[in-house]
């Protein structure tokens, strides 16, 4: 039954079976059971992962911080919110870093095959765990929206499920996906100063020294990262038009998207580190 609920899955209103991308892709045989039983089992993975960090959080930080008691009903949600999204940014920005530097999968003098073409049974793993986190999360927005996020944070996880279930079932694209990945490293950073924020520590050294990596780690996995990624596309674009055509067209929309989406955030980030960093200067 779930075998044949995934074989159906629907992406933003439209329902797409597999036998659309089997027309459209005719050479990857995405459509084995096998495969489609690691998929299922990955988005579980990712779901279940974030209900015990979410546990976690909660337990520990009960036990480690004492300002942790403090906190309103909401914020405490917020907190074990993003402790597990603290785990997913770490799990997934170190496999797409290995995935795409280090192991030789999409090394371009590695294999026959095209690169937007290369997947592995790790890198399906880790596109099916991070659904399952996006859908958790998007879960947990909509639930307590809009105190978790705002419409953006929905178009974000929107955007980015609709872009990862396409490239996991069919197999093509991964090596984006991956690139997009990776710039989820900058939310461990985000996550510290919320945490600081809410515990009376905005006014910590931590605080300000949190801020300055966050800036320069958003400038580099998020600004400079997406130059790269649209300048492969360029480079591979013989490539990139060989991915079937609903892929093709969202490879085409969905990254200019978050990447303005990107520079916005980037903007307030940068407005918000000078704003510290001359309170600071100003309280010596």
């Amino acid at each position: 039954m779930l075998v044949w609920c995934f074989q159906q899955v629907g992406w933003m209103g439209f329902a797409f079976p597999f036998g659309f991308f089997a027309g459209s892709v005719s050479s990857h045989d995405f459509a084995s059971s096998t495969k489609q039983i690691q998929w299922l089992a990955s988005v579980f993975t990712g779901i279940i992962f974030c209900v015990l960090v979410y546990r976690l959080s909660a337990i520990l930080s009960s036990l480690l911080f004492m300002r942790y008691g403090k906190l309103t009903s909401a914020e405490k949600i917020e907190w074990n919110n993003r402790g597990f999204s603290t785990f997913h940014a770490l799990l997934v920005s170190f496999a797409s870093f290995y995935l795409v530097m280090v192991s030789d999968i999409f090394n371009e003098d590695s294999q026959e095959d095209l690169v937007v073409n290369r997947s592995s049974t790790f890198s399906n793993s880790v596109l099916g765990i991070s659904i399952g986190y996006f859908l958790t999360d998007l879960g947990m927005i909509l639930w307590r929206y809009p105190a978790l996020g705002g419409p953006e944070y929905v178009l974000h996880h929107g955007l980015s499920m609709f872009s990862i279930i396409q490239s996991l079932v069919s197999g093509q694209g991964q090596i984006y996906i991956l690139m997009v990945l990776f710039s989820e490293s900058t939310t461990p950073f985000v996550n510290l100063r919320w945490h600081l924020d809410v515990t009376g520590l905005k006014n910590s050294k931590l605080y300000i020294w949190n801020g300055v990596a966050l800036f320069f780690g958003w400038l580099v996995a998020r600004i400079v990262l997406f130059i790269l990624f649209f300048i492969h596309m360029w480079t591979h674009f013989d490539e990139v038009k060989e991915i079937y055509p609903l892929g093709f067209y969202s490879l085409l929309v969905v990254p200019p998207v978050l990447a303005i989406m990107n520079v916005f955030w980037f903007w307030k980030i940068a407005k918000g580190m000078v704003k510290t960093l001359s309170k600071a200067k100003h309280s010596k």
